[in-house]
């Protein structure tokens, strides 16, 4: 499995590995454990009266802290376009910030307001939620994702966009799905062998997870069909976005040793997730724009119609 992101400070492509993605598991796991001995110690220092760590203190507490000396490390590359993970540095800065609030009253004898110590137990116990949250996405991205491509599989497709449908239907964002079949496919295998053809499909997936945002998600349909959800874009955005991954990606040659630099194309199947039709059909819809550009010459984009539907039915 090869997870792509982008760097959220550059934009830049990046590839992250398996290993990387289970360390990040396993930094959130002690992370965790941390916290808790952190918490369990200040807890201490609170009821005893003890003199605080003057460390909890420091204006940078958050950073000098093991989560935070890992959160501004450069080994976060695995998590930094997850939106739990950037949640994170505002929520465990505020948590320092509490605590640090409460030592100072512990440390000159006032009494600490029932509503203060409640404010740090809810920004634990949110903190708390987020890791857990970000390790179970985390464990998803090893568990479904197609190993060949780095696009998530089919198994948790429908799910991913019945969320994104329910938001449709509230009114709280549009979603537009795009169907994606590489052109003329079998020619390239029976041309070049399955090897180079597995090495065309990883080349695709990988130019549209460079030219998409973190949050977007490429799933793979089935062997050169590929479908993209786009949260937060409405049809004429999303065309302009996937009429640039279509141009470049004729543009773009692939080397594969023994054989000449050759480039492929794909036709492209675009409609919205439409709050009073079901998700299967709304896939239908995009599969049937992606066959009308396939019968209008290939390496296009076809936003759906109604009269798509009429044709396909007679």
């Amino acid at each position: 499995m090869a997870e792509q992101n982008s760097n959220p400070e550059t934009g830049d492509f990046v590839h992250v590995s398996p290993g990387e993605i289970r360390n990040a598991i396993s930094v959130l796991e002690q992370a965790l454990f941390n916290h808790v001995h952190w918490t369990n110690a200040l807890n201490t220092t609170l009821i005893c009266g003890l003199h605080p760590d003057e460390r909890d203190l420091e204006p940078e507490a958050h950073r000098k802290c093991r989560f935070g000396q890992w959160y501004y490390s450069a080994d976060t590359r695995a998590v930094q376009s997850n939106p739990n993970f950037r949640e994170l540095e505002k929520l465990h800065c505020e948590l320092h910030e509490s605590a640090a609030h409460l030592l100072v009253l512990s440390q000159s004898h006032q009494p600490i307001p029932m509503t203060d110590y409640e404010k740090f137990t809810n920004e634990l116990k949110e903190m708390r939620l987020l890791i857990d949250t970000l390790k179970r996405e985390l464990e998803d991205e090893i568990y479904n994702v197609d190993p060949l491509t780095g696009a998530s599989s089919r198994i948790g497709m429908l799910t991913k966009l019945r969320e994104q449908h329910e938001l449709v239907r509230r009114k709280l964002e549009s979603c537009v799905i795009v169907m994606m079949d590489i052109d003329r496919f079998k020619m390239v295998n029976d041309k070049y062998g399955h090897l180079v053809g597995d090495r065309a499909l990883a080349e695709f997936s990988h130019h549209v997870l460079r030219h998409t945002r973190p949050f977007d998600r490429l799933f793979r349909y089935g062997g050169e069909e590929f479908l993209l959800c786009v949260p937060h874009t409405d049809l004429a955005s999303a065309h302009a976005l996937i009429e640039r991954i279509r141009s470049e990606l004729a543009d773009k040659a692939i080397d594969v040793d023994g054989f000449p630099p050759f480039s492929i194309t794909a036709s492209f199947g675009m409609s919205l997730l439409d709050p009073d039709t079901g998700v299967a059909e709304c896939i239908e819809r995009a599969d049937q724009a992606t066959y009308a550009a396939k019968q209008r010459g290939r390496n296009m984009t076809v936003i759906w119609d109604p009269s798509m539907e009429r044709r396909m039915a007679s």
